[in-house]
């Protein structure tokens, strides 16, 4: 029977962190790239990231959402190889429910104006609320329960970027104009985009960094001493 060591498991686990770096970094490179290639077509200030989804470049655009909710299964999987986080818990839940929403983002694929109301539409915008939502609250409770204090940072900014973000909703009515009109809300989308992912870079950078205490004792991943030849 194979016998997973410590440094077994800490290797496995920066692995998995390193796979969940590289999807936050094609993400941020795809959907980089595509306020270049659609520059004509999709006013950055204005238009939510999804308008790319529907353009010629929409499998860009797929491509970078799905890289995002891979590297932020893989380094989740890494938190829960390091005995840090349990397999359930409500930031586990949360953060699976997140990373749904990213799924579900490209599979029902944004409303398109030009034709009107649909319902792949409306899942769509419900979908994104919910990564918006449910990802950076668990980055928050996940950096918590590891120590990681970036993450949680980058967590938090997010959720209070996202409230920000929001509060054109109602004064929308007040000033007399549809709340996409009150705020640049494919500036303030964008930004908030970038904090939650950098939420779960942060935490992947923790997995990455974390290393044996030195003495003669070898320092598992949740911080228990194991002398070298243990099973």
């Amino acid at each position: 029977m194979d016998v997973v060591t410590p440094a077994r498991a800490r290797i496995d686990g920066r692995l998995l962190a390193g796979v969940g770096l590289a999807g936050a970094a094609v993400a941020v490179l795809t959907i980089g790239a595509l306020h270049l290639l659609a520059a004509t077509s999709v006013d950055p200030v204005r238009r939510t990231i999804s308008e790319y989804g529907i353009g010629e470049f929409g499998w860009l655009f797929n491509i970078g959402v799905l890289a995002l909710a891979a590297g932020a299964v893989a380094v989740l999987g890494a938190l829960i190889g390091s005995g840090r986080v349990r397999l359930v818990s409500p930031a586990t839940l949360l953060y699976g429910a997140g990373v749904a929403g990213l799924v579900l983002v490209v599979v029902f694929e944004k409303t398109n104006w030009a034709i009107g109301p649909s319902l792949s539409g409306t899942i769509h915008r419900y979908a994104s609320l919910v990564a918006f939502i449910a990802l950076p609250l668990a980055v928050v409770l996940l950096g918590r329960a590891v120590g990681a204090r970036w993450a949680v940072g980058t967590g938090a900014a997010t959720l209070v970027w996202l409230a920000v973000t929001l509060i054109g909703v109602p004064l929308g009515p007040v000033i007399g104009k549809p709340w996409w009109q009150v705020w640049p809300l494919g500036l303030m989308e964008r930004v908030l985009a970038l904090t939650m992912v950098l939420g779960v870079v942060a935490l992947g950078v923790w997995v990455l960094r974390q290393r044996p205490r030195p003495g003669s004792e070898e320092t598992d991943a949740t911080g228990h001493g194991v002398r070298s030849g243990d099973a």
